[in-house]
Order: C-alpha cells, then structure tokens, then sequence
C-alpha cells in the first residue's frame, strides 16, 4: 500500500526543484555570457593592433626559452597609448597549431 504523502512536503519539494532550476538557468547564463578567460595566441607580435589595458596575448615567436611563451600584455595608459610590458611565462597545456 502506498501512503499519502501531506501537501505540505509536496509543495515544498516542488519548491527546491524550481530553486534548483532557477540557479542552474542563472549559471548557464553568466557562463553564456562571460567573456573567455584564455589568452589570444598570436605567431608575431606585429600581429598585435589593438591591445587594451590590462589585455593579455600570447606570442608564440621562439623568442623565449623551450617550454615558455612569451605575454605581451597592456600595463599602462599613457598619453601616447598603452605601455606594452613583454616577459617569458611558462608555456601551459599542448601547442595549438
């Protein structure tokens, strides 16, 4: 025999599971609509045009040592533009082609 379950924790069961959807909906969204975290990855750093304060790219130029890549990122706003500051990091993960 099956027994009666009070409409109390039905409601409140429905409750969770419409919060529940409501956070992964939310989260689906923010993740939909963030920007990449990931780095650019550029060959030449002639490729770089227009390099923002506080952006970030990825030269793959052999400049560095084997293992690193080299950052160019934009450090500094200055009247004549933005400062680039360059430095070898470690190189992460398997080289995209």
């Amino acid at each position: 025999m099956r027994q009666a379950v009070p409409a109390i924790m039905k409601a409140s069961h429905i409750s969770h599971i419409k919060c529940f959807l409501f956070l992964l909906l939310g989260s689906l969204v923010l993740f939909t609509f963030a920007p990449p975290a990931l780095a650019e990855q550029v060959s030449r750093e002639q490729d770089i045009v227009n390099l923002r304060l506080g952006q970030r790219i990825l030269v793959d130029d052999g400049s560095c040592p084997a293992g690193q890549i080299k950052e160019v990122s934009g450090a500094q706003m200055t009247a004549t533009g933005i400062v680039r500051v360059r430095k070898c990091i470690p190189r992460l993960g398997t080289k995209k082609r």
